[in-house]
């Protein structure tokens, strides 16, 4: 049975219709990529899912529960990391953590090793008591996936996890998401623009051109449905999601100030 499944998920603001009829269907277990240039609609589905926006129009089911009726239920067994900082600057990393785990009310006598797990798990442990201020972007993006993981949450939604990163430290944010799947047999389901990022760590991937899915498979099949040999993950986004430069490098304004800003906040 699908951990997330879509039924014409639709969603408008105002005139601007940002997801048009979205469906898809993730297994247990697997790691999702959903891929399209800014302005495609993919943070739009994410918040859906994770009940942070409401539908204009159809259903989502995830772990089990629907994203309308239950709610507080999917919230329950999901974790989300946003593409904006999360994680309080003026607080330690074992700090922030100790938040999030109050607000998903671990008990308290389960805190402390829960907290030190997540933060040994993704590295951190020696750096856990230190301002998140001197840390560096990469260990941010753990902190920020650590807080997400504290309650073994069944899906963890990650929006752009690598944004504003340099190669060692999207290489050290890559392997802490391919153990996590390994070693918890979490689902995980993210956005990118790194094709390469979809190629190592998704097991399937859907691009999104439009508001829609135009294609969705593994990244070998999508390649080979190119008929050209050598045929890359970047070649792929081309031919669905378009090769104009308004269509590749498109997004609002805000969408461009809002990745300026995090690729600041992580640099």
């Amino acid at each position: 049975m699908p951990i997330i499944e879509t039924t014409a998920l639709t969603r408008r603001f105002a005139d601007v219709l940002a997801v048009d009829d979205f469906n898809i269907s993730v297994d247990e277990g697997e790691v999702f990529g959903l891929l399209g240039p800014n302005g495609a609609g993919k943070t739009t589905v994410i918040k859906m899912l994770v009940t942070l926006l409401v539908p204009t129009s159809g259903e989502a089911a995830v772990a089990g529960w629907s994203i309308r009726r239950g709610a507080a239920a999917v919230r329950r067994n999901v974790g989300y990391v946003p593409q904006m900082l999360s994680a309080d600057g003026q607080l330690s990393g074992y700090e922030n953590l100790l938040i999030f785990a109050k607000l998903y009310d671990i008990p308290r006598r389960e805190r402390r090793q829960r907290i030190n797990e997540a933060l040994t798990f993704m590295g951190l442990g020696d750096v856990a008591n230190s301002l998140v201020r001197t840390y560096s972007g990469g260990m941010i993006r753990r902190l920020e996936i650590a807080q997400s993981m504290l309650h073994h949450p069944r899906v963890l939604f990650l929006d752009e996890p690598t944004v504003g990163l340099d190669p060692s430290a999207r290489r050290a944010v890559w392997e802490r998401i391919a153990e996590l799947q390994e070693r918890l047999g979490m689902t995980i389901f993210l956005t990118t623009h790194m094709m390469e990022e979809a190629d190592s760590l998704c097991r399937r991937v859907a691009i999104m051109h439009r508001g829609r899915v135009a294609a969705l498979d593994t990244p070998a099949a999508l390649k080979a449905s190119l008929d050209r040999e050598g045929a890359t993950l970047d070649d792929v986004f081309i031919h669905y999601a378009g090769d104009s430069l308004a269509a590749v490098g498109g997004g609002s304004y805000r969408d461009t100030r809002r990745a300026r800003r995090t690729a600041r906040r992580l640099g």
